[in-house]
């Protein structure tokens, strides 16, 4: 039997370039862990559950940013926006994120946790309107166990019963620029690197001999982007981007371990790597837009449209089609600039809602999400803040093979920014 794989002021010291470097290597190991990112059963189809967290507070806002003009951290959302990083200003994000998933379908349902280091992402100025930053965030997760299939011995009226493993992720390294060309104007360009495998191990029993296939399959690429912020005036700005499409190259390796009648295992792996079906990711454009109102509020909303179907991918039992996201949401800050710290706090609250880019079934695999969130700032000299927040999410239905998935997911970000060069004023 053949293996199918599912494509398969207080100063803040900041670390060198190096070992930021070192920490990002660090991270990518992490991501190929033994331990699962995701446990969504829908992580069996194509690269697995594609990430849709981001940076600092945009997880409490529905994730939106693309029109969202900030000086004060990172937007990763939109290049454009690191044109606006302050002049000796360096500022870092590392997150963190904990989920508790219930899947459910007709006749039964399951609980789940997973808890994972997320991102870590830098950005700094280079020169008078241009600065740039780099970012490591999970581009996708992959984590599902089928147990308990029941298949017959071809010939005979014997059964045996088979489990089936899938277990990765692919890690999107990313750069971003951003120049201001006009004080109003800004465009931004970002090349990421997407990298990553899946390992699928298929395990079968019978009588007393048991054998395990194990594919994993490398997945690797470049992938270029752009964006664009533009302010109509101080309280209302829009903004766009857009993901080129590319191709994943793939390549698998396999390897076979069987016990026969209860003797030591036998391991036998492939000399050579063989190719795999590329993987094609597809155009992505997106607009969005950000508005200050009153004095203490702060909206935001975006559109994202992912043309999958000119990808022409199937999957399964599943076929690939374009994909609707719409988020929006509310900041609500009191006086950023008060001695009180209650009034510095930031209240956040949003809303996502994702047509899905799988129709398994004739069925889209749509979802939404409900976020809240708050911005706790670390001192009043500096814009370091520690960024909580929380989503209610579900997505599928239960009907004909499909499941249910309902889940809670928490972020932890520290947004942080070191101050160089600043002199300290004493009134």
């Amino acid at each position: 039997m053949n293996l199918h794989t599912q494509f398969t002021m207080k100063k803040i010291k900041i670390p060198s370039l190096t070992s930021i470097l070192v920490l990002i290597a660090s991270i990518n190991a992490g991501y190929s862990q033994t331990e699962a990112l995701t446990s969504s059963p829908y992580s069996l189809y194509g690269l697995g559950v594609i990430n849709q967290t981001s940076i600092g507070k945009s997880n409490a806002l529905g994730y939106t940013g693309i029109g969202l003009k900030t000086d004060s951290e990172i937007n990763n959302l939109n290049p454009a926006n690191y044109g606006l990083i302050p002049q000796n200003s360096f500022f870092y994000d590392i997150g963190v994120t904990g989920e508790v998933n219930n899947y459910s379908n007709r006749s039964y349902s399951e609980k789940k946790k997973n808890v994972n280091f997320s991102n870590i992402a830098f950005a700094f100025r280079i020169t008078e309107g241009l600065g740039a930053g780099i970012s490591m965030v999970p581009y996708s997760d992959v984590g599902y166990s089928l147990v308990g299939i029941q298949s017959n011995v071809e010939g005979s009226t014997e059964t045996f019963e088979s489990a089936v493993t899938g277990l990765g992720a692919l890690s999107d390294l990313k750069l971003n620029i951003g120049y201001s060309l006009l004080d109003n104007l800004r465009f931004g360009l970002s090349a990421s690197f997407l990298f990553g495998n899946i390992e699928e191990t298929e395990s079968f029993v019978i009588s007393n001999s048991a054998l395990s296939l194990t594919e994993t399959t490398n997945y690797s690429g470049a992938r270029l982007g752009y964006g664009m912020q533009f302010d109509l005036n101080d309280k209302f700005t829009i903004g766009s981007t857009m993901q080129f499409p590319t191709s994943l190259k793939g390549s698998i390796d396999r390897s076979i371990t069987k016990v026969i009648e209860g003797s030591t295992s036998v391991t036998v792996e492939s000399d050579e790597p063989d190719t795999a079906d590329n993987f094609d990711l597809p155009l992505e454009v997106g607009f969005g837009f950000s508005a200050k109102l009153y004095k203490s509020f702060m909206l935001s909303a975006d559109y994202k449209k992912n043309y999958w179907d000119a990808t022409n991918q199937t999957d399964l039992s599943g076929s690939y089609v374009d994909q609707d996201i719409l988020g929006v949401g509310l900041e609500y800050i009191k006086n950023k600039s008060s001695f009180k710290y209650s009034d510095r706090i930031n209240y956040r609250l949003g809303y996502n809602y994702d047509t899905g880019y799988l129709e398994v079934n004739k069925e889209k695999i749509n979802g939404f999400n409900i976020t809240t969130g708050i911005g706790l700032p670390v001192s009043r000299s500096s814009n370091s803040m520690i960024n909580l927040s929380y989503s209610y999410g579900s997505k599928g239905i239960i009907e004909n093979v499909l499941i249910k998935e309902n889940y809670h997911l928490f972020t932890l970000n520290m947004s942080l920014e070191d101050l160089w060069f600043r002199q300290r004023k004493i009134n």
